[in-house]
């Protein structure tokens, strides 16, 4: 029997000791992720590594994203945190502008606009975001998946309205980068946490920026990395950023960026159309045996199943071992490349059929 490379990667890199669904909140480490990390850490904690890291994993991480989101490796910045990210592209805005955002938008890609205080928010729900684009809108920011119940965005629609109004384009990919194919180059920005389907350490993140928009963002944390020869701008103020998306650099946290390294190559290395086609099976098999027993889950073809109202049945499936999470009163369990039908078909045992209920 041929085993496939996401098998093989399965059984090589994971040994979870529950039932792990929950990668919608952090992805498990690979095994090779954990060996680099612990083997900078040893050397830190001896000595033997001169500046603490290498930024030659920073560049195979930032080569390992560009390769999944299908741009250049110029075109990416790293970072730490998807708000930092957020918060760069908030600040190039001017006083006065539209921000367009579905409903329930993850708080990080809102606030950073929200809180300015002298931009105009509007919101409407997600099935609604391409047709309440207007000449009027200067930026639609929204999730290509959502974080509360893994409804995946009309990622056409919208950008099809963007364009024709001349509104710009910000794309959070961090619940889908990792099993849904991305077209970084097709938005004005995209911003990726690395720590839920990437498989990486907290304290990664990535922003693609088009060369169009790259001009238009403020030198607001210029530091030494943002130099872009390693080493070489720590003193004095620079004279001129990096050029591309490097300028926009934050400093790495080496140990996070070490492991994240490895982990974008064992994706690399699956393949998003692998992973898109075993993640979503997986899903369709759990929201197809849940309404087989009564419930009511989100529909589409998402790789992350919720089931609204369901929250409180989380500690149950805890208790019995299976990780899941429960965000905004739905139950919330997503698939990713370590998970197989004997998971999906554990959950399904657990849960049960819905009771009916009461008669009026």
């Amino acid at each position: 029997m041929t085993i496939s490379p996401l098998s093989r990667a399965a059984a090589a890199e994971f040994a979870p000791e529950v039932t792990y669904l929950n990668t919608s909140s952090w992805g498990l480490l690979p095994r090779r992720t954990i060996a680099a990390v612990k083997a900078l850490a040893d050397e830190n904690a001896v000595g033997r590594r001169i500046g603490a890291g290498s930024f030659d994993a920073v560049e195979a991480a930032r080569a390992g994203f560009a390769r999944l989101a299908g741009v250049r490796p110029d075109r990416v910045a790293t970072g730490s945190s998807v708000t930092v990210h957020v918060g760069l592209i908030a600040a190039s805005l001017p006083a006065g502008a539209e921000v367009l955002a579905p409903e329930g938008e993850f708080t990080s890609v809102v606030s950073p606009f929200a809180l300015r205080g002298d931009l105009r928010m509007r919101y409407v729900p997600l099935a609604e975001l391409a047709d309440a684009v207007r000449p009027t809108t200067a930026l639609v920011a929204f999730s290509s998946v959502q974080s509360a119940d893994g409804r995946v965005a009309d990622l056409s629609a919208v950008r099809a309205a963007a364009a024709a109004h001349g509104a710009r384009t910000l794309l959070d990919a961090t619940q889908s980068a990792g099993w849904f194919p991305l077209d970084a180059g097709a938005y004005d920005y995209t911003v990726t946490g690395g720590f839920k389907f990437l498989l990486c350490p907290r304290g990664t993140s990535f922003l693609t920026v088009t060369e169009e928009v790259q001009e238009t963002l403020p030198k607001l944390f210029a530091g030494w990395v943002a130099a872009g020869a390693p080493w070489t701008g720590n003193y004095g103020p620079l004279e001129h950023l990096a050029p591309g998306a490097r300028g926009f650099d934050e400093p790495p946290a080496f140990l996070s960026y070490h492991g994240a390294e490895h982990s974008l190559a064992l994706l690399g290395e699956i393949g998003t159309d692998a992973l898109y086609a075993h993640a979503t099976s997986l899903a369709a098999r759990l929201r197809a045996g849940l309404v087989e027993r009564g419930y009511e889950v989100v529909p589409g073809e998402s790789a992350i199943v919720s089931v609204p109202g369901l929250e409180g049945r989380r500690p149950e499936l805890a208790e019995a071992g299976i990780a899941v999470s429960a965000p905004a009163g739905n139950l919330r369990i997503s698939c990713h490349l370590y998970n197989t039908e004997a998971d999906v078909d554990r959950v399904l045992e657990v849960l049960g059929h819905r009771e009916p209920r009461p008669s009026a």
